[in-house]
């Protein structure tokens, strides 16, 4: 008797107050999903991997969440973060700009000191503007210096790289280092030749452009026929060595891969020299007395429109157009850049919980976001001052606008899609882990199939 009373107020407590209502049946296109990440979890290719989802309704409102509060490495949807940060704090017509300067104005066909090679960060500079500026140097009046090319690369500081890449990235093509001056996106295409048999050591043929101050050491040997690119390049900042490693398939006639140049002002400087040289214009490369400030500025080179920028890094995913972005966000505000971004969008309501930014581009696998918050700053950037210029500049496929991110083990799109019942969507999906990248494919356009077929009442 004595527990039946110990008991009875428990029970009284407990069966007190309002019931809480049931929750509201999931819609069909909800189970669909749910079922999808079910068998998606049990399939073989994607056994054991982290799995996120988070879609967003017209207003903002989140409508289906599988792990989206959950941290996941990006790639490079991360882009996104910076593009549409720089697309409302600079404007889609902002230009950088490349300034050549000297102590004194041309007179008489003769400059007197150093001619000097002023960057502004443009990512987008080749060969082709920098002849243009030795053909206007040239229609100028200009056929003799007294000193020679000097570079200023001052605008951007630190390292060509940042810290959390990785030394298999930094030498190849895609990874190449950000300066302040920058050519050609400071790559240069590696020349191969295979050897007769597997095995056998394959012909190093040279580089273009010419990479001046470095010495190559091929130990690129032959692969089997239909190998593909097995090239790896390691080289670093300012480094005199670049090692050249892997393999080129047997039956390829001409192989190519693409390096990134150790020294991106050298790099710019000897081609400009050998530009002018030949519109005929002299260097006596005479020592400038480096005490006289290079004031007179001579040309302006603009790049191409930072909207015309964004488009190419979502088209192309080109890790240095958006790691030069990222510093030119930190250079205008004089702080650190990813400080700058957070800011930004804590005041526009996005206060990120779980963002670790190491670079721009997501090419640091320590970057991680939430699919939660990259849904959320596609929804901000989407409906904010620059939102049609940010929606245009995303890859169109059907009824996406996206941005993929791509790495081993790590598959990403993240965007806008349109329903066939008229409304839009803003969704992220982020898979981690997976061992079959063909299986997080498919996975991704199931879950598109069943977003598209999404008909919301509200």
């Amino acid at each position: 008797m004595r527990k039946l009373l110990l008991l009875l107020p428990v029970i009284l407590l407990t069966s007190c107050g309002p019931e809480k209502p049931p929750a509201p049946p999931e819609a069909k296109w909800q189970a669909d999903l749910r079922n999808l990440f079910l068998q998606a979890k049990t399939s073989p290719g994607l056994r054991g991997a982290a799995i996120g989802l988070c879609v967003l309704d017209a207003q903002g409102e989140v409508i289906f969440d599988e792990q989206a509060y959950t941290a996941f490495i990006p790639a490079s949807a991360l882009k996104t973060v910076t593009t549409a940060t720089a697309l409302e704090l600079l404007g889609p017509e902002f230009r950088f700009v490349t300034e050549l300067r000297a102590a004194a104005p041309i007179q008489n066909g003769l400059l007197e000191g150093d001619l000097v090679l002023v960057g502004g960060g443009d990512p987008m500079l080749d060969l082709a503007a920098l002849e243009q500026i030795a053909v206007k140097l040239h229609a100028a009046g200009l056929r003799r210096i007294t000193g020679g090319i000097r570079v200023d690369a001052s605008r951007f500081k630190g390292s060509l790289y940042p810290d959390f890449w990785n030394w298999g990235d930094i030498g190849n093509g895609y990874g190449s280092g950000v300066s302040a001056l920058n050519l050609n996106h400071n790559r240069y295409i590696a020349r191969f030749r295979p050897g007769k048999a597997i095995g056998e050591p394959a012909t190093f043929l040279g580089a273009e452009p010419e990479v001046p101050g470095v010495t190559f050491r091929n130990e690129v040997t032959t692969g089997a026929a239909g190998s593909g690119d097995g090239v790896m390049i390691h080289g670093g900042e300012n480094t005199p060595v670049i090692h050249l490693r892997g393999t080129v398939p047997l039956d390829a006639k001409a192989f190519t891969a693409t390096g990134a140049a150790p020294n991106p002002a050298t790099f710019a400087a000897h081609h400009f020299q050998r530009l002018l040289t030949a519109q005929g214009i002299q260097l006596d490369g005479r020592l400038a007395s480096s005490a006289a400030p290079a004031k007179v500025v001579l040309l302006q080179q603009p790049s191409p429109s930072l909207l015309d920028i964004i488009t190419s890094i979502h088209a192309t995913s080109d890790n240095h157009e958006t790691e030069c972005v990222l510093r030119l966000i930190g250079h205008q505000k004089q702080r650190d850049p990813i400080a700058v971004i957070r800011e930004h969008w804590k005041s526009r309501g996005l206060d990120f919980t779980r963002l670790r930014m190491e670079d721009g581009s997501g090419l640091s696998r320590a970057d991680f976001i939430t699919p939660h918050d990259l849904t959320r700053l596609q929804h901000l950037a989407k409906t904010g001052p620059q939102g049609t210029a940010y929606r245009q500049s995303l890859l169109a496929e059907g009824p996406l606008r996206w941005k993929g991110g791509a790495m081993s083990g790590i598959r990403t799109v993240t965007g806008f899609l349109t329903t066939d019942s008229g409304h839009e969507l803003t969704f992220s999906l982020m898979v981690n882990h997976m061992n079959d990248g063909s299986a997080a494919q498919d996975l991704r356009g199931k879950v598109i199939q069943v977003l598209q077929g999404t008909n919301l009442t509200r």
